[in-house]
């Protein structure tokens, strides 16, 4: 087992494959470094790849305090894992949470990353619903705390973004919700406190979303509503960025459609590596499809 310690002495727990060009996967709230297994497999074939488990997530450490937990620190944590692989420089995927730290990764550290994906990014980012998801987010970190993990994986587990995965694939919806009620409650509560209630909102980062260079593949699912939007957003704002769309899929993206999601994200590596994903040409955009002359 190995374990990246942290500057506040957080101990955070990795596990690796292959060898090549090192990738390095980060989860979402509702999962954990077991979610990317499919994408280990995969890109362990041809790249070394790392998963890690987020801070609050066992086996990594639960620190008791909700001060040990935000976005800044988040992306720290990528950092630290990877500086204890020896990787310099990475193709970083994220997913929700994990995707929002990938993003701030690459608007603060954008000499360690080869390349950005940002999947089911945008829970909280939409400025119409700001306090709604903040006063939900705050129910969900009580009732961790209160029924459980195991409890209450039956309810978060069948929240609205989750049941396309349930629809489609029942034995996995349900390995993924097995796997949510091992979480450690008081680290489930304290990273929705300390983290999701209290990242910004996409819409405030654009001044250095527009300033950033690294290539970003955005991929949102087409039933995961509050992720459309931000999605937009995120591809109309990041110059060399795309967005992918994958339809009748909602929040679990990687575990829901794992062959689609590999193929877009081994294509986008494979464009990366050979120079050829490029900020939009200016002859594209909007204001100038109507030109006559």
């Amino acid at each position: 087992m190995a374990y990246a310690t942290t500057r506040d002495g957080v101990n955070l727990y990795y596990e690796e494959t292959g060898s090549g060009t090192p990738v390095v996967f980060v989860h979402e709230f509702g999962g954990d470094h077991r979610s990317w297994e499919p994408q280990m497999r995969a890109f362990g074939r041809r790249h070394r790849c790392v998963t890690f488990a987020a801070r609050g997530y066992p086996p990594s450490d639960v620190p008791e305090q909700v001060e040990k937990y935000s976005q800044a620190i988040a992306v720290e944590d990528i950092v630290a894992v990877m500086d204890a692989a020896g990787i310099d420089r990475a193709h970083v995927v994220g997913l929700s949470m994990g995707g929002f730290a990938t993003l701030h990764l690459g608007l603060t550290h954008p000499d360690r990353a080869l390349s950005l994906v940002v999947a089911g990014a945008g829970y909280g980012a939409e400025k119409d619903f700001e306090e709604y998801f903040r006063s939900v987010s705050e129910e969900v970190a009580s009732q961790f705390l209160k029924q459980g993990a195991e409890a209450f994986s039956h309810v978060y587990g069948f929240a609205a973004s989750r049941i396309p995965f349930l629809v489609k694939d029942a034995r996995g919806h349900d390995e993924f919700r097995r796997m949510l009620g091992e979480h450690s409650a008081q680290g489930a509560a304290n990273t929705m406190r300390g983290v999701q209630m209290r990242r910004p909102s996409l819409y405030d980062l654009e001044d250095g979303l527009r300033q950033m260079q690294v290539p970003t593949l955005i991929v949102s699912g087409d039933e995961d509503d509050h992720c459309l939007q931000p999605g937009l957003f995120l591809k109309r704002t990041i110059p060399a960025s795309g967005l992918l769309v994958l339809p009748k899929t909602g929040h679990t993206l990687n575990l829901e459609e794992p062959e689609t999601f590999n193929r877009a994200v081994a294509e986008f590596h494979a464009l990366v590596e050979a120079g050829r994903w490029l900020p939009r040409d200016p002859r594209s955009r909007p204001d100038e499809i109507m030109k006559t002359s």
